[in-house]
């Protein structure tokens, strides 16, 4: 009865000003359904037109954005195009014909592959209001043997890959600082140092070459400052500086080995690993400083490797009991969600998405996983083995 109130109400509101009544009804069409976590509901499309490559990027770039291709009868809306000669798309309610989206052509440089992934980012955002994500890039470690490997970045699918090192060493924890240009620890000068390098110049600079480790680097949301461990004083202990390296400032203090930090979201908070109370556990500090404080999460043994999602909801991680398992909990604290087996979660910018890496050491692959349906596709591997996932925001 309140759902027919409300229903309703807005139809009233809509002709009080005037609207059409075809519109209205199509705006009242696309209120979200979300599931009991409060992700988007999938929203069912029917996506037609287009053929080969073109027809499967699509529809894989829209499933890891909440929109999913089901048949002409399960369809909520209609996803109809072409590919022939240039991509074009238009989005139309399946029953009144409305166009949800007005068809576009997508020109200019680039391939039909990069248009159906603009194509795709442009329907997503117009029937689910979040972020697209098949324009986006990943940095990932790829290893050509053991004891050696060199960070990559692709499209987020894992097509087009580029060599970003060529130490041959180790690189480890590559992550993105801006569009532009990424954070990463190599061995390539003997002990682990931490660089910055700028992609369009392959300038190389040191952020962090203290005596010891220097090693798990992550970025400020700003792109400004990084947080990162180094035992130069004895322990693996959390800092932070500039992301040219000023201003450090050590964060903990303890005798036990600290890892794996993130930002939170608004910049102001850093989660982390800690065996300060003996199994490793969460633990969430103030930029600035101050103590330390354990999140509280149950059901996840041993949790390691958090990250934020970009809306601030929640926070992945790696947990370990009989093997490696993603799961996500609220990220104030709270029970463990587990997803899928696997190690190394990065988030989407549309705080949807997932990607991970599993399989055996010297044979990791990249995954990409739809959180709150599970469903996974892998990623090409490139060499030997792929791991430490980073996405770009």
């Amino acid at each position: 009865m309140k759902s027919r109130r409300t229903i309703c109400l807005l139809a009233s509101i809509l002709v009080l000003l005037g609207q059409n009544p075809l519109l209205a009804q199509e705006r009242l069409s696309i209120i979200k359904q979300k599931d009991a976590l409060g992700f988007l509901k999938p929203v069912p499309v029917h996506v037609s037109g287009f053929t080969g490559e073109a027809d499967s990027v699509l529809k894989n770039d829209l499933l890891f954005m909440g929109v999913q291709h089901v048949s002409l009868e399960q369809a909520q809306y209609l996803v109809n195009g072409s590919n022939a000669g240039r991509v074009e798309g238009e989005v139309l309610d399946k029953t009144t014909k409305y166009p949800t989206m007005k068809r576009r052509a997508y020109t200019g440089g680039g391939s039909t592959r990069s248009h159906i992934h603009a194509l795709a980012d442009d329907v997503a955002k117009v029937l689910t209001e979040l972020p697209g994500i098949a324009q986006t890039k990943i940095a990932f470690k790829a290893e050509p043997g053991r004891a050696l490997s060199e960070v990559y970045i692709a499209d987020y699918d894992g097509f087009g890959p580029i060599q970003v090192t060529r130490d041959n060493s180790l690189v480890t924890a590559p992550c993105w600082a801006g569009a532009g240009s990424l954070v990463y620890a190599s061995y390539k000068l003997g002990n682990p140092y931490i660089f910055s390098h700028e992609l369009g110049t392959g300038t190389r600079k040191a952020v962090a070459r203290y005596p010891g480790d220097n090693y798990s680097p992550a970025v400020s949301p700003d792109g400004t400052r990084v947080a990162m461990i180094l035992n130069k004083n004895g322990n693996p202990d959390l800092f932070v500086s500039g992301v040219d390296g000023s201003g450090l400032k050590q964060l903990t203090t303890t005798r036990e080995a600290e890892s794996s930090p993130c930002w939170s979201p608004d910049g102001r908070k850093i989660c982390f690993t800690s065996r300060a109370g003996g199994a490793a556990a969460l633990y969430t500090v103030n930029a600035s400083g101050g103590r330390p404080v354990p999140l509280p999460i149950t059901g996840a043994p041993s949790p390691t490797e958090p990250d934020y999602s970009p809306d601030g909801k929640w926070l992945a991680f790696t947990t370990q009991s009989r093997g490696f398992t993603i799961c996500i909990a609220p990220a104030q604290g709270g029970d463990a969600i587990p997803l899928v087996s696997g190690e190394d979660p990065t988030w989407a910018r549309n705080s949807r998405a997932i990607m991970f890496c599993s399989g055996p050491d010297h044979g990791k692959h990249l995954s990409l996983l739809d959180v709150p349906t599970k469903q996974v596709k892998h990623v090409a591997r490139i060499l030997e083995s792929n791991s430490s996932p980073s996405w770009a925001k």
